[in-house]
């Protein structure tokens, strides 16, 4: 499938960055830099001009005034932009895309399409826009976000290879929580805690990160690493080589021929699979252990805190959640009642109540407490 992207690559641009891509191996780079830059150039759009003018109307009594917080509020709505949009497109290019989906293991690894570049640029420009926000506000961000964006963005950019090129749809399917995950902490910073529409997002959170982090991204990272190992095992066969070293223009024309970019018969470097391996295990980790801390979270929910005693109505039976507490003026047990109702919540707050432990926001991570 061709570039669906509306705008043509700038000839004058795209021969500005041809010593950068082949000093880098990235020979696909002159095809899609115009779509990192306008992508990186658009979020920085968002966040200095988009989010301060919308958030003031919308919000005004909610939008911070301090450097720190208002940096991190206007952060939040372009994560919530990126997330909203590169899942809309990338779902597009898996459903339409019907070279991608005809791919063989070899085209998966070392194959190209321009739907597929597409999604990968715009992927880099945000990591692009990511790492400069980042270093411009190292203190509010901290080191641990820098090299969060560096990781990310040297990553994404093997693709250039291009490497991978049919996976970048897939793994940015990661984002399908993100949204749910900025507007809870947007209820959090418009005082609806605890209310039912919170307690409705954190049900889907819940759902789309087990489904597309944990299940998905499981399912795939078993697919990506058996395609590795066939990579550093064997290289591309000869009739590919062969097709993109002629001289039919037809065969070398990469919009033509998926693996137009493969001009050597040499298996994946070991240096670069274990890059990527590496990476991917280690973000699965993460997305395990981030779960199962929203589980214990949730579950902290139904305990009372220990030593508290238990609250009972006057003929000695446990309060159930949502009962009325015996207002006994003078009573020492009452007084006994309301300080065990304090480790008790409406069943309708315990998941809503259970994120913000496990929400990284920008205090947290400096701190390092989650990564």
């Amino acid at each position: 499938m061709r570039d669906p992207f509306p705008l043509p690559p700038l000839p004058g641009l795209s021969k500005a960055t041809g010593p950068l891509a082949d000093s880098l191996s990235f020979p696909t780079l002159p095809l899609h830099i115009h779509e990192v830059i306008g992508s990186a150039l658009f979020y920085t759009f968002i966040h200095m001009v988009v989010s301060p003018i919308l958030s003031t109307r919308l919000f005004p009594k909610h939008y911070p005034t301090s450097r720190s917080k208002k940096i991190n509020w206007d952060a939040h709505v372009v994560s919530l932009i990126q997330s909203c949009l590169i899942n809309a497109l990338s779902l597009w290019v898996i459903f339409v895309d019907k070279e991608r989906g005809a791919m063989d293991w070899q085209q998966r690894i070392w194959g190209y399409t321009g739907a597929g570049g597409m999604i990968q640029a715009m992927a880099c420009g945000y990591f692009v826009w990511d790492l400069c926000i980042t270093l411009c506000y190292l203190d509010v961000f901290g080191l641990g976000l820098l090299a969060h964006a560096v990781s990310a963005l040297a990553v994404y950019s093997f693709g250039f290879r291009p490497f991978l090129n049919y996976y970048s749809c897939i793994f940015i399917l990661y984002e399908l929580s993100t949204p749910f995950l900025n507007i809870h902490w947007f209820f959090d910073k418009l005082n609806m805690t605890g209310s039912k529409a919170q307690l409705y997002n954190g049900i889907a959170l819940l759902f789309t990160f087990f489904a597309c982090r944990l299940v998905w991204g499981s399912y795939q990272s078993v697919l990506v690493y058996i395609d590795m190992w066939q990579a550093v095992h064997h290289s591309p066969d000869a009739g590919y080589v062969a097709a993109a070293l002629s001289q039919n223009s037809t065969l070398t024309d990469p919009d033509q021929n998926m693996m137009a970019f493969v001009k050597e018969s040499v298996p994946v470097p070991i240096w670069l699979a274990l890059v990527y391996v590496a990476s991917n295990i280690v973000l699965n980790t993460l997305n395990w252990f981030w779960f199962f801390k929203m589980i214990t979270a949730v579950k902290k929910r139904f305990e009372p805190p220990k030593g508290a005693p238990v609250a009972v109505t006057t003929d000695g039976k446990p309060i159930q959640n949502g009962d009325a507490v015996p207002a006994a003026i003078g009573d020492s047990t009452a007084t006994d009642e309301k300080a065990g109702l304090r480790g008790l919540r409406r069943r309708g707050d315990f998941l809503v109540d259970a994120f913000p432990d496990v929400i990284p926001d920008s205090e947290e991570l400096r701190a390092g407490t989650i990564q």
